[in-house]
C-alpha cells in the first residue's frame, strides 16, 4: 500500500518508557499497535512489548487469513484470534516472571488493506480517523472519564484532566480472555490520515491541534511539535508520550 508513516515516543518525564509500538508494511497490508503497559517492577514495560511482539510473531498467518476471506462477518473472529494469539504469547515470555500475573497493557491496533479498515482497543490508547477537513471519528476510550462523557456529565476537553482518567475498565490481562473492541471500517481513502496514541500524548493535544496533522503539508515535524508540546504542557508531570502517525498518498 502506498502509505507515509511516522511515529516516536518519549519517556516523558517518567522513569521508565512503559509504552511500545510496533508496525508492519507490506505490499498487500499494514498493521501498526500502540500499547501502554500498567504495573509495577517494570511489569508494564514488559506486557507492552510482549503483547506487540505476539502481533507481530502470528502477522503471517492472520494477516492471509485476513485476505482469504471476503465476508465481513469474519472479520471481527479472524482479528480476534490474532490478539488472543498474541496474549498467548504473553503469557509464554511472562512465563518465568511472576509479575506477569499484574500486568497489563493498553491497545491501539489498526489493519489496513485495499478492501477494509479493520481496528482493535481496549483501555484509554486510541485511534483517530481525519481527512483534512475533521476528525471523522475516534476510539471510544474503556474507562470511567469515557463513561461519564457518554453520559453527558463532563465535556471531551474534561476527560484528560478528569481525577480518575487512569481508571479503565478493560485492559489487556494474561489471566484473562482479552476484551479488546474490534471494529470493521470502509477502506483509507486518499489523502486520510490516520493517528495511534497512548495517552500521554492527546491527554495534552486539543482537537483543533490534531487536525493539523491531518493537513496536506503535515508530517514528521508537526507530530514531533505536538509532542513536545504534550510533554511541556504536563508541567514536569508527563506521562510516556507515544504516536503513529500514518496517510494514504
Amino acid at each position: 500500500m502506498a502509505l507515509e508513516f511516522y511515529q516516536l515516543t518519549s519517556i516523558g518525564d517518567r522513569d521508565i518508557n512503559q509504552d511500545f509500538m510496533a508496525h508492519i508494511l507490506t505490499e498487500t497490508y499494514a498493521l501498526f499497535v500502540v500499547a501502554d503497559g500498567l504495573g509495577g517492577h517494570h511489569a508494564g514495560e514488559k506486557a507492552s512489548r510482549f503483547f506487540c511482539h505476539g502481533l507481530l510473531r502470528f502477522a503471517d498467518t492472520y494477516s492471509k487469513q485476513i485476505a482469504r476471506n471476503s465476508a465481513d462477518d469474519c472479520m471481527a473472529g479472524i482479528f480476534s484470534g490474532w490478539i488472543t494469539a498474541a496474549v498467548n504469547e504473553m503469557k509464554r515470555l511472562f512465563a518465568i516472571d511472576e509479575s506477569g500475573n499484574d500486568a497489563h497493557t493498553t491497545c491501539a491496533i489498526l489493519y489496513l488493506d485495499e478492501r477494509r479498515v479493520l481496528t482493535a482497543h481496549c483501555g484509554d490508547s486510541r485511534i483517530y480517523r481525519m481527512n483534512p477537513q475533521q476528525i471523522l471519528w475516534r476510539t471510544q476510550d474503556h474507562s470511567i472519564p469515557q463513561q461519564l462523557l457518554n453520559d453527558g456529565k463532563i465535556s471531551e476537553q474534561e476527560m484528560a484532566r478528569h481525577p480518575e482518567q487512569n481508571r479503565l475498565t478493560r485492559s489487556i490481562n494474561i489471566l484473562k480472555a482479552h476484551e479488546a473492541e474490534i471494529n470493521l471500517y470502509p477502506a483509507m481513502q486518499k489523502g486520510e490520515t490516520f493517528m495511534l496514541c497512548s495517552d500521554g500524548f492527546w491527554e495534552y493535544v486539543k482537537p483543533a491541534e490534531l487536525l493539523q496533522l491531518a493537513a496536506p503539508a503535515s508530517g514528521k515535524d508537526e507530530l514531533a511539535k505536538l509532542a513536545r508540546l504534550a510533554v511541556f504542557r504536563a508541567h514536569g508531570k508527563s506521562d510516556n508520550v507515544t504516536a503513529q502517525w500514518v496517510r494514504r498518498r
